[in-house]
């Protein structure tokens, strides 16, 4: 069972298999610096291999904040580097959100606190982010000079090209319910109800099984970037792979015998 205490993050993992990723720079606003995206890297890739993991909660220590972009010191550090230095820094970031969106485990982001830029970015790799409802977003890079790059691919594919433009070309912050409204949170809720819902979320997720949830995730992904044609024998072929699977057999075998598979929990 994966649990890690490193210098920007904490990740517990409970007797239900679900694991929390905690961004842990409170004093920071939880924002992001070169040792945090390392190791949220870092985390990723052992929480995907973990097969004890079934889900894995993202949030941000307790703040206003559930991850504030990018740390000033990191910035500044940036700023006065070269440019395949700062190259180099976009793909590591590039690379932990590549990471974070290939998961092949349901995300669910609990939105404690409010989040710009690269913190917008992380909620968009999310597959269900529930956020507060004081909580405000901005993509904010065009303010400083700057745009949302690395972070665009999973923005634009999560609130859509419209939207995008709405909030990309003026960086001006947005309500949590705003973020509902376009697609960046799935749910909005009081403070006090976090929590409740988020386990409610986990609920739901934990009666679905493993295997067929990473190959939906891959399903999905593929779909979305392919043509119609080029989908019919890639989802004919996907269908009839998970008929083979021990799940598929499994959990077929249990509904004709009107019985729960063992990943269910009885709900």
């Amino acid at each position: 069972m994966t649990n890690l205490n490193l210098e920007t993050i904490t990740v517990t993992t409970d007797d239900r298999g679900v694991a929390t990723l905690t961004l842990n720079r409170p004093e920071k606003h939880n924002a992001m610096n070169g040792t945090l995206i390392a190791e949220v890297r870092q985390a990723t890739d052992t929480l995907a291999a973990d097969d004890t993991v079934r889900i894995v909660v993202l949030t941000g220590a307790d703040c206003s904040s559930f991850c504030a972009g990018g740390d000033f010191n990191w910035f500044k550090s940036v700023a006065s580097a070269d440019r395949e230095t700062r190259k180099k820094g976009g793909l590591e970031l590039a690379n932990m959100l590549l990471a974070l969106n290939n998961l092949p485990k349901p995300l669910i982001g609990r939105i404690n606190g409010s989040a710009y830029g690269g913190g917008t970015g992380m909620i968009s790799v999310c597959d269900y982010a529930i956020g507060v409802n004081r909580a405000k977003f901005g993509l904010t890079e065009v303010r400083l000079g700057l745009i949302a790059a690395t972070i665009s691919p999973y923005v634009v594919a999560r609130i859509g090209v419209p939207n995008s433009r709405a909030v990309m070309l003026s960086g001006a912050l947005f309500t949590a319910e705003k973020g509902g409204e376009i697609g960046l949170l799935n749910e909005v809720v009081d403070p006090k109800d976090l929590d409740a819902r988020v386990d409610a979320v986990i609920a739901d997720h934990l009666q679905a099984a493993p295997g067929a949830v990473a190959a939906s995730k891959k399903l999905i992904a593929y779909v979305a970037s392919h043509d119609v044609e080029e989908n019919l024998e890639y989802t004919a072929s996907a269908l009839a792979d998970a008929w083979e699977t021990d799940e598929g057999s499994t959990g077929i075998s249990a509904f004709l015998g009107k019985t729960l598979p063992p990943w269910r929990s009885g709900k």
